[in-house]
Formats: structure tokens, C-alpha cells, sequence
């Protein structure tokens, strides 16, 4: 199986009021789940755990824990946070996140009465899948998927598909639980119209050889993606030519080496945003920018705001 080519789109949002707060996501652990907050019971399930609540509830925060999730919002829009990322959802929008990145959806307008099922999810651990992979030959075609929802993945266009895999999942058990999760896995593996939210990394995959390049490029841009350099300085330290360097990069990241490089470093600046309380300024020229208008440019041409807008509705991710 191919990994097919990401589409990234920045998403856009509405004022929030709130002031900017640096609080930190919460650590989710096991004995904080239980069926009162929508969780199946421990024990009455096996490697995937199915979850659906309504708003308000205590998940409804900035937190994280060690699972994937697959999260299908069922009622209310607002506004989604994943990561780095600030975009607006709405009924079946339909995301996966890898373990240890944060998230929270927070709903508009909620009635008084509260809404009884705003959220479906699926969460499933890393370990098993890996190792399972290693005997059956079969599951390795899976694994991109999950090196990609390490930026958190929103799907387009499949969500119906996905509410009945997920529905069927949740009344099954044993084998036919398990057969259909693995359904599932290979219909976003498969599926390619998405977005990447959260920091720019690899997206797709080449051979081993360019594959290991390219990855140590990428770790050099983002060691050093605070200073002023070009992609001719970069050509000239790995030893290649501006043609092939090109070709090369942008077949492994989706995207130029400009692109690459302005989002990754507007992404530092939204992780500044959201947890420090340094003055736009700084942040500008900390992130590898020398004047404030180009930064302010490149916000808004890949934020969909202004730096100012997206700290301000930073509050937003607690709830």
C-alpha cells in the first residue's frame, strides 16, 4: 500500500473574547476512565476501547494521553485545537490523533439542557499494532497512517462510512470486534483527502536511502530554524545540488523548502503563543523572522489570523 499525498489546509475561527492563559494540557491515565464519563467498562473490551459523551463533560478539556484516538463529532460546530493547530468543526468532522498530542473540541452555543452525545471515539494503543506488524505482513501497510497521526489527521468525505465502522465495532466483540477495527484502519490508511493539523513533518515516503536524508534535512531545519539561512546554505551542508535537493524535498514533505520552512516556523510560534506570555515581537524574530510585517504576512497566509487572534483564542483549548 502506497502512502498517499497529504493535503494541508489552514482552518479559520472566530474571535474568541477569553485572555491568553499558558496552562498546560492534562496527562489522561487509566483509572480516570470510567462509564460514568462515557467509557466502556475495563475488561468488557479488548485492544480498542470504544467512548461517546456529550457536553458538557470532564473530558471536554486540553489534555492528552498514550492512545490514538479517532474522534467523529456527532452534534454542535466550534472550534477544534489539535496540537498547534486552531480550526473550526462541525457535525462529522472526523479526526485521528497519536498518542501524547493534545487536543479538546470545544462546542458553541450548547443548550442549557446540555447536549447527550456530541462525541463517538475509538482509542486503540501503539505497541501491539507495531509488534503485530513485525510477524504479519499484512498490518505494515497501516503504519503510515500512524506515523501520520502523530500531527493529528482530519478526514474529508468519509465520515458516514466511518460512523457505521465505528457503530459496528462498538456492538461487536472478540474477532469480529477486532476484524472490523482492522476494516477501519485500512479505510483511512487508504482514504486521501485530509489535512495534517499540527506541525510540519514528513508526510510522505520514499525510498530508505532518500527517505534517511531527507529526514536528517528536516532535522536540521528544525534544530536551526531560528537562525537566517537558505536553501543554498542547506544544499551546500548535505552536498547536494539545488535540483535534486528540490525534487527530493518536496516529494518527501508535500511541500518547497520556503513552504517547509515558513510553516514550520509559524507553528514554533503558535506553540510561543499558546504557552508563553513573550510579546509578539519576540516571538518574531526568536522563530527565525527579522521584521514583524513579514511575520504578521505569513501568520495570516498560513493561520487563516493574526497572531494576536490565534493567542486570544488560545484560552479556548481549556474549556
Amino acid at each position: 500500500m502506497t502512502n498517499p499525498p497529504a493535503c494541508t489546509v489552514p482552518g479559520r475561527v472566530q474571535k474568541a473574547a477569553n485572555p491568553f492563559s499558558n496552562q498546560a494540557p492534562e496527562l489522561e491515565l487509566e483509572f480516570q476512565r470510567n462509564s460514568y464519563l462515557g467509557y466502556e467498562e475495563g475488561g468488557t473490551f479488548g485492544s480498542v476501547r470504544c467512548l461517546e459523551h456529550g457536553v458538557p463533560n470532564a473530558l471536554v478539556r486540553w489534555h492528552y494521553h498514550e492512545e490514538y484516538e479517532l474522534h467523529l463529532i456527532v452534534e454542535t460546530s466550534g472550534k477544534v485545537f489539535v496540537g498547534d493547530y486552531i480550526g473550526s468543526f462541525e457535525p462529522g468532522n472526523l479526526v485521528l490523533t497519536g498518542p501524547r498530542l493534545p487536543h479538546n473540541w470545544i462546542s458553541a452555543n450548547v443548550p442549557e439542557q446540555g447536549i447527550p452525545i456530541r462525541d463517538r471515539a475509538l482509542q486503540f494503543s501503539d505497541e501491539p499494532l507495531r509488534q503485530a506488524s513485525k510477524f504479519i505482513p499484512e498490518l505494515r501497510g497501516l503504519l503510515p497512517l500512524l506515523e501520520r497521526a502523530s500531527h493529528g489527521i482530519e478526514f474529508i468525505g468519509i465520515s458516514d462510512q466511518v460512523a457505521e465502522r465505528m457503530r459496528r465495532i462498538k456492538d461487536g466483540n472478540g474477532v469480529t470486534r477486532f476484524t472490523e477495527f482492522l476494516h477501519l484502519l485500512h479505510e483511512l490508511a487508504r482514504h486521501d483527502q485530509y489535512n495534517l493539523l499540527s506541525s510540519a513533518r514528513l508526510q510522505s515516503f520514499d525510498d530508505d536511502n532518500s527517505l534517511s536524508q531527507m529526514s536528517e534535512v528536516v532535522d536540521y531545519i528544525t534544530e536551526n530554524y531560528g537562525t537566517s539561512f537558505s536553501m543554498a546554505n542547506v544544499c551546500e551542508h548535505f552536498g547536494m545540488s539545488s535540483s535534486n535537493f528540490s525534487r527530493c524535498f518536496q516529494r518527501a514533505t508535500g511541500n518547497t523548502f520556503t513552504d517547509f520552512l515558513n510553516r514550520m516556523r509559524i507553528n514554533r510560534a503558535c506553540v510561543l503563543l499558546m504557552e508563553t506570555e513573550q510579546y509578539i515581537s519576540t516571538i518574531c524574530y526568536s522563530v527565525g523572522y527579522n521584521n514583524i510585517a513579514n511575520f504578521n504576512r505569513r501568520f495570516m497566509d498560513i493561520k487563516g489570523m493574526t497572531p494576536s487572534e490565534f493567542r486570544r483564542q488560545g484560552q479556548a483549548r481549556f474549556g
